[in-house]
Parts: structure tokens; sequence; C-alpha cells
């Protein structure tokens, strides 16, 4: 809905300044122009992104994404210790973070959404710290092969669309560190707060039933 109104707002501007400065119609061949170059960039996006989901689709039949995942699970085990408890959980963060390891963000997705899924089942309405972890790490995730990027670079005409791998790798390491270390802190300072709003919470749901 937001983003609606911001995008319908900035038309409107366009518009209305284009009618007052005497341009209406460079206004509206801009925006014939980048519609025609949203298209384009589409269709040279898709071949990069199915070669790579294909990839990935090799890489989880073969079950090189499962032992990948399974490397993550001690890490895990320590990130989310509530969440870890549940098996099928922790398998569904595993993948999405091997997912995005891979830099497909739209394989991520599905999986980060099924685990946060279970883990609010028994949040009482109000996300645990290990939900808001898991949301840091499907956010701000290290990325190995940034696929996403690079098809968008090679359609815009790069000549080494993985170039930027090193920048990359440091940019994606410092924004989960410091990802993770925010939600740490931010956990033991709401600690209090949240345990008696889920009390709260709690004792509504029992007085309800």
């Amino acid at each position: 809905m937001a983003m609606s109104i911001i995008w319908a707002g900035m038309v409107a501007i366009s518009f209305c300044f284009g009618l007052a400065t005497g341009r209406l119609n460079e206004v509206a061949n801009a925006a014939l122009e980048g519609a025609s170059g949203a298209v384009e960039l589409c269709f040279s996006m898709a071949g990069v992104m199915c070669l790579w989901s294909g990839v990935m689709e090799i890489m989880d039949r073969s079950g090189i994404t499962a032992k990948l995942a399974a490397l993550f699970r001690p890490l895990l085990r320590w990130l989310l210790p509530e969440a870890s408890r549940d098996s099928e959980t922790l398998s569904a963060v595993s993948a999405c973070v091997a997912a995005n390891l891979l830099g497909l963000g739209s394989a991520a997705t599905p999986l980060g959404i099924r685990a946060a899924c279970r883990m609010a089942r028994n949040c009482n309405g109000v996300a645990s710290d290990d939900l808001c972890t898991l949301v840091v790490l499907n956010t701000a995730s290290i990325q190995l092969i940034p696929a996403t990027i690079a098809s968008v670079r090679a359609a815009a005409g790069a000549q080494s669309p993985f170039d930027i791998l090193p920048a990359v790798w440091v940019s994606s390491l410092l924004s989960v560190g410091a990802g993770i270390a925010a939600a740490r802190f931010l956990s033991r300072l709401t600690a209090p707060s949240v345990r008696l709003q889920r009390k709260s919470h709690t004792r509504r749901f029992r007085a309800w039933i």
C-alpha cells in the first residue's frame, strides 16, 4: 500500500511539473522509454536467472545444498537456540541460508517464510528473539555467489559481472555481523518488557478460552 502511494505521488508530481513547464510530451516519452527499458531488462535477466536457478536445482538434487546446509547447523543452533529444537524449522533455516549464499533470494524466500511461520506459532503475537534473528539473517545475508546482482550487471552490459565478488563478500559479512550484534543487543535491552507482554498475551488467550 505504501509503495503504491509513493509511485502514484511520483507520477502525479511528474505530470504536474511537466504541465507547468510545458514539457508534458517529454514526460510522456520518458515514461514510455522507461517502460520499454524495464521490459528489456527483465528479458535479458531471465536467461541468467534461469541458468543459476538450474544450477541451484542440480545442487539440490545432488545433495550439495543439504550438505552445505548441514555445515551451518551448529552455528544456527547457537544463533537460534529456541528454533533449533524443532528439526523441521532448523532444516528450513539451514536451506534458506544455503540459498542466500548462492545469491538466490527467490529460492531462499519460501524457505525463510516456512521457517518464520513455524517459529511464529509459539510467539503469542510477539516476535521472538529467534524470529528477529531469522529476519536479520535472511535480509543481510552472506552471498558467496551474487547471482542476481551479476545478472543485472550482465544485462546492463558489464564486461565482468562477477568482478564485484570481494566487495560483496566484505559488505555482506559486515552487514550480517552488524545485524546480529544489533539483534542481540536489542534482545537484552527489551527482554523484561517482552516477557511481560508475552505473559499478558498468554493470560488473554487463556481467558478467551
